[in-house]
């Protein structure tokens, strides 16, 4: 059978925040529910959508896999493959495999060297399994991509001062605020990234952290875990006003927050300054409030700066990281042509 492996995809470099919104996957559960149904030239599947890329990974005969996933993906969208094109990237086979490798090692992340990516491709890999699109390809390619991030991190340094866009997230409010401890903060949801927002937070010093989240149990135990207090959702605006530092990270589908409510919000807070980050994709926070007075409001493209600066002095390390990354190609590739040798093997033995 052929195997040939197809990766396409847009990220942080290729297009902005908006465009990343617009094609994001964030709710592939199962064939029926969308994208890249097994069938139709494709064998297996994988989709990983995050903050800062979109990515789907096809397995099949030929070159009919890739237009396929091309198809599915812009029509569950709403677009077609000619919206996409300018924003795409597409890698095949070897260097389909080397992407994979050095997106699970943090080597294609905005931050260099962060942890949580490769966390997210462990729940996209489950998700595929779950909904059956994952077969000998995927689950082999997904386990090397795992045991290539380990030895990543294990045997360079490129993981050393790593920042989280958490971390980013704080270091831009630091800017704006001179005096952390005479402000207050308010996270929207409660998974890893508020978690880390919140540990940011506190050793910058904040006054205090209020937490808000859609389930409250969620709230309750994050709050718990940084000596905050949990605050009902359905009383976000009345926290807002409250709040000078308001980082947003819930995934909901739609925004939660727009220019309407902040208006009201500025009001009865007295139009004192208020700084929104928003790391959430799809984004949590309307752009347009932006345009309000005395609110300074920034997405996951604002961060860049930051990380920046703490790039350079990990950059040598990345390079040690990437000679592991195509070593470890290079022995995927042989396995591949391995397959294609069995049926082969199999009837000579028989023959001897």
């Amino acid at each position: 059978m052929d195997h040939t492996i197809h990766l396409i995809g847009l990220n942080h470099r290729t297009a902005a925040v908006e465009i990343r919104e617009r094609f994001a996957l964030t709710d592939f559960c199962s064939p029926e529910t969308w994208a890249v149904p097994c069938g139709d030239g494709i064998a297996e599947a994988l989709i990983l959508s995050t903050c800062n890329r979109v990515e789907v990974l096809v397995v099949g005969k030929g070159d009919a896999p890739r237009q396929r996933a091309l198809d599915c993906w812009s029509r569950a969208r709403g677009k077609t493959p000619d919206d996409l094109a300018p924003y795409i990237y597409q890698y095949r086979d070897d260097d389909a495999v080397r992407h994979l490798f050095s997106v699970a090692s943090s080597l294609d992340s905005l931050v260099l060297g962060e942890p949580q990516i490769l966390g997210q491709l462990k729940t996209a890999y489950r998700k595929a399994v779950d909904a059956d699109t994952a077969g000998l390809i995927v689950n082999k390619l997904l386990h090397k991509s795992f045991s290539v991030a380990k030895r990543v991190r294990t045997e360079t340094a490129v993981a050393s001062s790593a920042v989280s866009i958490s971390y980013a997230a704080v270091e831009l409010a630091k800017r704006i605020f001179d005096d952390m401890g005479s402000h207050e903060a308010l996270l929207i949801g409660a998974g890893e990234m508020a978690e880390l927002a919140a540990m940011h937070l506190m050793q910058a010093g904040i006054r205090r952290i209020r937490v808000a989240n859609r389930t409250m149990s969620r709230a309750q135990e994050l709050a718990d875990r940084i000596g905050g207090e949990a605050v009902p959702f359905d009383r976000l605006f009345d926290y807002l006003v409250d709040a000078d530092i308001v980082i947003s990270s819930t995934g909901a589908p739609d925004a939660i927050i727009r220019a309407a409510d902040m208006r009201d919000v500025l009001r009865r807070r007295k139009h004192r300054p208020m700084f929104l980050i928003d790391i959430a994709m799809p984004r949590d926070i309307d752009p347009d409030v932006n345009n309000l007075d005395n609110i300074y409001l920034y997405d996951i493209d604002d961060l860049k700066e930051v990380v920046e600066e703490n790039l350079a002095q990990r950059r040598g390390e990345a390079e040690k990281a990437k000679a592991i990354v195509n070593a470890e190609v290079e022995a995927f590739s042989a396995w591949v042509r391995s397959l294609a040798l069995q049926p082969t093997i199999v009837v000579l033995v028989r023959r001897g």
